[in-house]
């Protein structure tokens, strides 16, 4: 579709949305002629089909992918639950520490079942026991996606469970003041109510973390109108009992007030009754062409705007021959063990150019365009 019948389609998305969360019936007339199929591709760009399904369910008007996307946002919610139970059983019984992150305990927020739809489940555990939690899940009838890597590992299970264990929140050079904010993340979580091992954010902490999340996509491949939806559907259950003075301190410290402000306020005026400004619909543009995961074009942009100086040379140097810093973040082992550096240097492109060329060629003919 062209980017004007996108918009439309994103425009009678959102409209949904604001029904569904406020528990309102849409209008018949409107409803009427909506585009389905546009309509449907859009809200799956931006996980927000099972809700907008909820919307048009209340006025008899939701069509079988739309009832489909719900019941399979419902099932995969309670299955989830379910499995992620059993999981921190077997943690607490390993004696490992462990926290469920930012879907799984959001969607128990948002009105009905299966509104906030779930790709998968992601937990913090302590990174001193990954092994072990490799040979749980094996246990426990999982197979391995991926393991090893520098801060997650990610294991399947049929039929819906994904499960991706994270024993670091951020481990990204581009946005360096918040991985380093996040280093030792232990610091800012509590004990869940009569447990051991299993911990949570305080709600202030909980939402810096969802914000901070959200940059990370937002500054990189960009991020969709969910992002905006999780932050309203916080704000109207914590705005009156949270610390903002705390908030936003924090978020000075991270570097990203002024993002959480456009966000807050974008959240609150779109789910609302403001009328958008000029400002806001600029950022709103961009999230809607993002969808929720991001999209490539908007990835190989940022990268390049971010740290381009104006050499193409320099650019070009310092992606192929990482400075320490960056090592460190991305690369610890090697940062341990710096006579192994030059290993690092030489293998580094050659995997690039195997497992993201695309990429690769991208960013290079994108920078190339620049004046």
């Amino acid at each position: 579709m062209t980017k004007r019948e996108y918009r439309k389609n994103a425009s009678d998305m959102i409209y949904l949305t604001k029904c569904a969360i406020r528990g309102k019936k849409p209008d018949t007339g409107r409803v009427s002629e909506m585009d389905m199929e546009a309509l449907f591709e859009v809200c799956q760009s931006h996980s927000l089909t099972a809700c907008v399904g909820y919307a048009l369910s209340s006025v008899g008007a939701e069509t079988d992918n739309f009832c489909q996307a719900r019941n399979k946002a419902i099932r995969k919610n309670i299955l989830l639950d379910a499995e992620r139970n059993k999981i921190f059983r077997r943690l607490d019984e390993e004696k490992i520490r462990h926290m469920a992150m930012k879907g799984a305990i959001l969607k128990d927020w948002y009105p009905k079942l299966g509104m906030r739809q779930m790709s998968d489940n992601d937990i913090l555990c302590d990174g001193n026991f990954r092994e072990k939690i490799r040979e749980i899940m094996l246990e426990m009838g999982y197979t391995v996606d991926h393991y090893g890597g520098e801060s997650e590992d990610a294991y399947f299970k049929e039929p819906v469970f994904n499960f991706e264990v994270h024993s670091k929140l951020f481990q990204h050079y581009r946005i360096m003041k918040i991985t380093e904010y996040y280093y030792n993340v232990g610091e800012r979580l509590v004990k869940c109510d009569g447990k051991d091992y299993e911990y949570r954010f305080t709600p202030e902490d909980f939402y810096i973390y969802m914000i901070a999340h959200e940059y990370k996509h937002y500054s990189g491949g960009g991020t969709g109108v969910r992002s905006l939806l999780d932050i309203y559907i916080f704000m109207e259950k914590f705005a009156e009992s949270i610390d903002k003075k705390y908030m936003s301190a924090e978020f000075e410290k991270l570097g990203i007030a002024d993002f959480e402000k456009n966000m807050r306020e974008l959240a609150l005026d779109i789910f609302g009754r403001q009328k958008l400004r000029k400002n806001e619909l600029e950022m709103l543009d961009y999230l809607v062409f993002s969808g929720t995961y991001g999209n490539e074009e908007n990835a190989v942009k940022n990268a390049v705007e971010s740290s381009y100086s104006g050499s193409k040379a320099g650019y070009l140097l310092r992606k192929v021959f990482p400075p320490m810093d960056k090592i460190k973040i991305m690369y610890p082992f090697f940062y341990s063990h710096k006579y192994l550096i030059p290993v690092l240097l030489i293998a580094r492109p050659i995997k690039l150019m195997i497992t993201a060329r695309k990429r690769v060629v991208t960013e290079i003919k994108y920078l190339f365009g620049r004046g």
